[in-house]
C-alpha cells in the first residue's frame, strides 16, 4: 500500500483549472509581435511595457541577440537530487518518476520528447523578456501525477495592491478581472522592487537608447542613399561669345554644347571613357576615406550599441561585436555573466522544485528533491581543469614524497573524481 501523501496542498489541485481562465498561453495580446495596439488602462496595468519590449525583442537584431544569449546560457541542462530519504531503492524509484515527468512538463504537446530542453528556454525567454513567468499546474484527470505546466501571458496578471488593501494577483481575462488564489499557481518575478513584486523586464532600460539607435541607424541608411557610390558631378564652362553674335544665338549655342554634352555623359557605358574639351570638368562623388562622415558614423553606432549592451548586462562581445576585448577582459565579462546567470538559475530551481514535490507527493513518495543546473561545460571550464591537474600533481607528489601512504593517495584521488 503507497504512503499517504506528504505534501496535502498537491491532492486540492483541481484537473480542470486548463479552462478556468479564458488567456492563450503567453501571447493572448497577440497584436504585440508585429504592431503596437494599446488602450489607456495598458498603461496603469504595464502590459503595454510588456507589448513594447516583446516588440524589441522580435524586431530588433541587437535585442534579440541579448535576449537570445541570456535564454540559452540559463538554459543549461540539470537534474533532480533527491533528499530526505537513504534507500537507493526509494531514490532510484523518485528520480525516474521525476524523469518521466519533465518529459511531459512542456505545454505544447505536438513537440515530441521535447521535455526540459525546450520548456527551459521558453521559460527563461519569457522570464527576461517580459520581467516574469506564471502559470497554471494541470494535473492528470485521477489526480496519479502531473500532465504539464501551461503557462499564461504575464501581460494579463496586475497586482491587486492598493485596490483590495490586500497583496494578491488579478488576471484580467475576456469575463473580467479575477483573483489567483490557488495552490496550483505559480508566479515567478525577476527583478522585484519595493514597489512592485511583478518583476521588471532586463530590457527595461534601453528603449530610448533602442529608439536613438534605430534612428542613428535610419540616418546612416538615408545618408549613404544620398551619397552613393561612383556618381559623377561634371562642370561644364560656358563658351565664350563670339564677336557680332546676338544673345539669342549665343544662348542658343550654349544650351546646344550643353545637351551635346549631358547626352554624351548619359550614354557612357560602364567599360566607356568620356571624351571633352578642357572646358568639361569631372569630379567623383562618393563616400572617401577621410573627407565623409563613415568614421562618425561607426564611431556613433558603437556607442549605441555599447549603451544597449550596458542596458542588458551583456558585452559587445558576446552579441559578435569585436571592439578590440582582450582575452582576459572578455573571460573576466564573460565570468561576471555567469555569476548573473547563476543566481537566476537558483530562482528557477526553486520553481521547479516546487513542481518536483507535487509529483513526489503524487505519486506517494515520501521524499523530497532539489534540482541542479549543471553549467560546468560553459562556466570557468578552463579554470576548473587547471585547478584539477595541479590537485592530482600535488597529490602525485606528496606520494613520491612518503608523506602520504598509497591508501590515503587513493581515497584523495577517488575525491577528486
Amino acid at each position: 500500500m503507497k504512503p499517504k501523501a506528504k505534501f496535502k496542498t498537491a491532492a486540492k489541485i483541481p484537473s480542470t483549472v486548463d479552462n478556468r481562465y479564458a488567456v492563450t498561453p503567453l501571447d493572448h495580446i497577440g497584436a504585440y509581435s508585429s504592431h503596437l495596439v494599446y488602450s489607456s488602462d495598458d498603461l496603469n496595468t504595464g502590459r503595454f511595457k510588456i507589448g513594447l519590449y516583446r516588440f524589441l525583442r522580435d524586431n530588433i537584431p541587437l535585442l534579440n541577440a541579448c535576449i537570445w544569449t541570456w535564454s540559452r546560457l540559463s538554459s543549461a541542462p540539470g537534474r533532480y537530487q533527491i533528499e530526505g530519504t537513504d534507500s537507493s531503492a526509494a531514490i532510484d524509484r523518485a528520480a525516474g518518476c521525476l524523469d518521466d515527468m519533465l518529459m511531459r512538463l512542456y505545454p505544447y504537446k505536438y513537440h515530441r520528447q521535447a521535455g526540459t530542453d525546450s520548456f527551459l528556454p521558453l521559460l527563461f525567454n519569457t522570464l527576461y523578456t517580459d520581467g516574469a513567468f506564471a502559470g497554471l499546474l494541470i494535473l492528470n484527470p485521477d489526480g496519479s501525477g502531473v500532465d504539464r505546466f501551461r503557462p499564461i501571458d504575464t501581460a494579463a496578471v496586475k497586482s491587486s495592491t492598493g485596490l483590495h488593501q490586500n497583496d494578491r494577483l488579478i488576471i484580467q481575462t475576456a469575463t473580467g478581472d479575477h483573483e489567483i488564489d490557488s495552490p496550483d499557481f505559480y508566479y515567478l518575478g525577476l527583478n522585484a522592487t519595493v514597489h512592485s513584486g511583478l518583476g521588471q523586464s532586463i530590457l527595461a532600460a534601453v528603449p530610448f537608447v533602442a529608439y536613438i539607435e534605430q534612428q542613428l541607424v535610419d540616418d546612416m541608411r538615408k545618408t549613404a542613399r544620398n551619397a552613393g557610390y561612383h556618381r559623377l558631378h561634371v562642370h561644364i564652362t560656358p563658351p565664350e561669345k563670339l564677336s557680332g553674335e546676338s544673345d539669342d544665338k549665343y544662348t542658343e549655342r550654349a544650351n546646344e554644347y550643353f545637351d551635346e554634352t549631358v547626352s554624351m555623359i548619359n550614354s557612357c557605358r560602364p567599360e566607356d571613357n568620356p571624351v571633352t574639351w578642357d572646358n568639361v570638368k569631372i569630379e567623383h562623388i562618393g563616400p572617401g576615406v577621410y573627407n565623409t562622415p563613415s568614421g562618425s558614423w561607426f564611431l556613433n553606432h558603437r556607442t549605441m550599441v555599447e549603451e544597449i549592451c550596458a542596458g542588458t548586462n551583456l558585452s559587445p562581445f558576446m552579441l559578435g561585436y569585436n571592439y578590440g576585448t582582450t582575452h582576459n577582459w572578455a573571460q573576466f565579462k564573460y565570468d561576471l555573466v555567469m555569476r548573473q546567470v547563476i543566481s537566476v538559475q537558483r530562482q528557477t530551481a526553486r520553481f521547479l522544485e516546487w513542481i518536483g514535490d507535487i509529483e513526489l507527493a503524487l505519486h506517494g513518495h515520501s521524499c523530497r528533491c532539489r534540482y541542479v543546473f549543471d553549467n560546468a561545460l560553459s562556466y570557468l571550464a578552463a579554470d576548473r581543469s587547471r585547478i584539477e591537474k595541479d590537485q592530482v600533481d600535488n597529490l602525485l607528489k606528496l606520494y613520491e614524497a612518503g608523506l602520504i601512504d598509497r591508501d590515503e593517495a587513493a581515497r584523495k584521488a577517488g575525491d577528486l573524481i
